[in-house]
């Protein structure tokens, strides 16, 4: 265990705080980002609605779509979804619980298990209807912003990643980052490729996913370093 000399800084807490000052930065940056879109939305701004809508038609895979394609948005779609993050993170959690960290099953099932009722929560304040296309579209009843899948995925990918960190070398960090990012992206795409979202729906869905996430993670000090992050085993 590292421990300073008398009269010499912590070197260890020096990039400490700086990781944390950058995950309050993106915390708050994804906060802002959500607060501003969804009034926005729910203020019926002019021109968010026209980006919305140019969005919306250059985007949707129209309803003559083949059932080929549907199979292959609604597969890449399918991360977004709670039972998905269900079957990859439940034996997560249950390795964790028999290891007995506690505090670590504590905040990934907080932060992947909220988002949901978060993302609903918002969904009947702001009370956005489903995009509508002449031909028909999707003609979902359910609310539209935030999108679902979106903060799902993005939920999902931020525990992943935060908790594997200190285990990871720095170029598999790089990686694993670059394919978390490309999974969210994909997600989003397809929400608006099967026309059952708006570009602000998932730029919401992703604020809010990552916001909430890398909040309980600083909550429950899940930061590398932290009592509810993972340690590297001994080197072999």
């Amino acid at each position: 265990m590292h421990t300073a000399h008398p009269g010499q800084p912590d070197t260890l807490a020096v990039p400490a705080a700086r990781s944390t000052a950058r995950v309050l930065t993106a915390v708050a940056g994804a906060a802002l980002l959500l607060v501003v879109l969804g009034g926005a939305v729910a203020a019926g701004w002019a021109p968010l609605l026209r980006v919305d809508g140019a969005v919306r038609d250059a985007l949707y895979a129209g309803d003559d779509r083949s059932g080929l394609v549907e199979s292959v948005l609604q597969v890449a779609t399918a991360p977004g979804l709670s039972v998905s993050r269900g079957v990859v993170l439940l034996p997560v959690l249950v390795w964790l619980v028999l290891r007995r960290s506690w505090w670590t099953a504590t905040w990934v099932l907080g932060a992947a298990g909220l988002v949901s009722p978060l993302t609903g929560a918002l969904k009947e304040l702001v009370g956005r209807q489903r995009p509508q296309f002449a031909d028909g579209g999707a003609r979902y009843d359910s609310l539209s912003f935030p999108s679902g899948h979106s903060s799902g995925v993005a939920a999902l990918v931020t525990v992943a990643l935060v908790l594997a960190w200190p285990l990871l070398a720095p170029a598999a960090r790089r990686w694993w980052l670059a394919a978390g990012a490309a999974l969210v992206l994909l997600v989003g795409l397809t929400r608006m490729w099967l026309g059952v979202h708006f570009l602000s729906d998932v730029l919401g869905g992703w604020a809010l996913g990552l916001g909430w996430t890398l909040l309980v993670a600083l909550a429950f000090g899940a930061l590398p370093g932290g009592r509810a992050a993972l340690r590297p085993g001994p080197a072999t």
